[in-house]
């Protein structure tokens, strides 16, 4: 009997590799590499739990029947389960579905190669409220995005907690290492005491990733329960019958652990482009005399967030400020002026919490994306410039330095009218970093 009842206990984690998602030669998402990280953490800690479990690996499958055989043996486990996702998604376009690529899916092949994302939910659908959870790092294809704005969502199960990233096809990657979403839930992980729970964790990874802006982060706004977001955003019901929607099973966040101070009437976390010189701390920003019109009456979130900042809960903050710019994708869309404030306000918050490589990863994401829509002078592009400057100059860590260096320098180069000083002192540092001559 005491075998019988272990053996009803044992869990299960699939970890399945997709195809790389690549953007003009760049990686953005390998999958690869995030399962060999995954590989090496103890499967306990994985699935927080100390029962008998089975790790399946899937690296290179090519055959969507193979991928679904070995779902729903996942799925079949009696215990805990942990699904693991990642790679790149695109649409069948003659259907409008979305498939997770495996390798060697191209467009053309997407019904045949590919693993329909309803497949997920119809395996895992049966299994009891509480034991499953599915962590996503993707990267949506151009194909791909505009369904996912237009559902405002990636659900997989109404049973199953969700939990995740889908950059979006903009995004230029960040090489062909561990994905910066998985990396940090590892870290997280790792360095917390106790093991915190799957939506601690989820919050702590997605608060420290260098997430470009306008990534889909889940749970959405809407899943998240915060006030205002529109409840009308759900999926379609598929063929499948699957309709995970609003009244799918959602995580709650934690409550507040001590009342947040008001702050005085009108104020607001300082916004960028209204910085006084080129190299400026950002705590001198002005702040803004009046938020930006919303398209609902929903209160305007940037006084309590900016306060959770001020009092040291930097993670509640970064964690809010995502779910808001999940919720202003979903009005506005990801390349409105309202989407890039939001980035702008977690690159601020970064810089408030000490997480200057961070900071400075996006402001310098945010002046690009000004410039692909501003002219070089405009004041925006500018401030948001010299915000990733300044919290460069802040970095201790020279490796991190380093690294961020050649893509901040990249976007100085491209403003004429930004102090050619500044742009010398960076190129001068950089070198000092990389050991190098420095080039004229």
């Amino acid at each position: 009997m005491q075998n019988i009842a272990v053996e009803q206990q044992r869990g299960h984690v699939l970890l399945i590799a997709g195809d790389a998602a690549v953007r003009r030669r760049t990686v953005q998402v390998a999958p690869s590499a995030n399962l060999a990280a995954l590989g090496v953490v103890p499967v306990a800690m994985l699935l927080n739990s100390g029962v008998p479990s089975d790790t399946t690996y899937l690296d290179g499958a090519r055959d969507p029947n193979t991928v679904l055989t070995r779902l729903r043996t996942a799925a079949a486990t009696p215990g805990p389960l942990l699904v693991y996702l990642s790679g790149r998604l695109t649409v069948d376009r003659r259907s409008r579905r979305l498939h997770l690529c495996l390798a060697g899916t191209t467009a053309g092949s997407v019904r045949y190669t590919g693993l329909p994302w309803e497949w997920l939910g119809t395996e895992l659908r049966g299994r009891p409220a509480g034991l499953t959870t599915v962590l996503l790092d993707l990267a949506a294809d151009k194909a791909a995005w505009p369904l996912l704005q237009e559902y405002g969502s990636l659900p997989a199960s109404p049973s199953a907690e969700v939990y995740g990233v889908v950059v979006p096809p903009g995004f230029a990657g960040g090489g062909d290492g561990v994905s910066s979403y998985t990396r940090e839930w590892i870290n997280q992980l790792r360095s917390s005491p106790g093991r915190p729970g799957n939506l601690q964790l989820h919050a702590l990874a997605a608060g420290t990733a260098a997430l470009p802006p306008g990534a889909l982060v889940l749970p959405t706004a809407r899943e998240l329960g915060v006030p205002g977001a529109r409840e009308g955003a759900g999926w379609p019901v598929r063929e499948s019958g699957e309709a995970p929607g609003p009244d799918a099973a959602a995580p709650v966040p934690p409550a507040p652990q001590a009342p947040v101070p008001p702050l005085p009437q009108g104020s607001v976390p300082p916004l960028p482009g209204r910085a006084p010189g080129p190299w400026p701390a950002p705590a001198g920003r002005t702040p803004s005399q009046a938020p930006p019109q919303a398209a609902d009456p929903a209160p305007d979130p940037r006084p309590h967030i900016h306060a959770l900042a001020t009092a040291g809960r930097h993670v509640e903050a970064a964690t809010l400020a995502q779910a808001w710019e999940a919720h202003v994708l979903e009005i506005h869309g990801y390349s409105s002026a309202e989407a890039t404030q939001w980035a702008e306000i977690r690159a601020d918050l970064a810089r408030m919490a000490g997480n200057f490589r961070l900071a400075t990863q996006l402001w310098t994401s945010v002046g690009r994306t000004r410039l692909a829509h501003q002219p070089p002078d405009a004041p925006e592009v500018k401030g948001a410039a010299a915000g990733a400057l300044y919290c460069w100059t802040q970095l201790k860590d020279q490796a991190a330095a380093a690294e961020a260096g050649p893509e901040l320098i990249r976007l100085l180069r491209a403003l004429p009218s930004f102090d050619p000083r500044h742009l010398h002192l960076a190129r001068q540092r950089l070198a000092f970093l990389q050991r190098t001559p420095i080039g004229r």
